[in-house]
């Protein structure tokens, strides 16, 4: 599955991804954005097994085997940019809401805002055809949640 992500992602017109991929791109992206100010700590490895496992409805040991896989992937895979699209195409416009939500519960999992968090988010809302309006809707909702 690994192999054939990066192929795709790798593609000049890469073809949606079937469900498992997808998930494995949403968890690279995750762990991406945990990665983007330099420290990949615990709360952020954590609050990805629980956005992971609520989402999928994962067991743990299923929760780590992703994780793990997209920690791989991560650092393996070409741009941000191909990397949301390819998500783009796999998730339904009414469904990306949820992805901003998980990607800014983990932004705001080790209590940091972070710039260059920000920036990726900013990115990756754009890519995914997420208003600035909606991004920051998304932060908010995360925000009311972790008080």
């Amino acid at each position: 599955m690994f192999t054939r992500l990066i192929a795709s992602l790798l593609s000049p017109a890469p073809a949606p991804l079937p469900a498992p991929d997808a998930r494995l791109a949403l968890a690279a992206l995750l762990v991406r954005l945990a990665r983007a100010d330099g420290e990949y700590t615990a709360p952020e490895r954590d609050r990805i097994d629980r956005v992971l496992r609520a989402r999928y409805a994962l067991s743990q040991p299923e929760v780590a085997e992703l994780r793990a896989a997209a920690e791989d992937l991560e650092r393996e895979a070409p741009d941000t940019v191909r990397f949301t699209r390819a998500l783009k195409d796999a998730v339904p416009h009414e469904e990306r809401m949820s992805l901003m939500e998980a990607l800014w519960s983990v932004a705001l999992a080790d209590d940091a805002r972070d710039p260059r968090e920000d920036a990726l988010i900013r990115v990756a809302a754009d890519l995914l055809g997420i208003s600035d309006r909606d991004r920051a809707i998304a932060r908010h909702n995360v925000e009311k949640r972790h008080r």
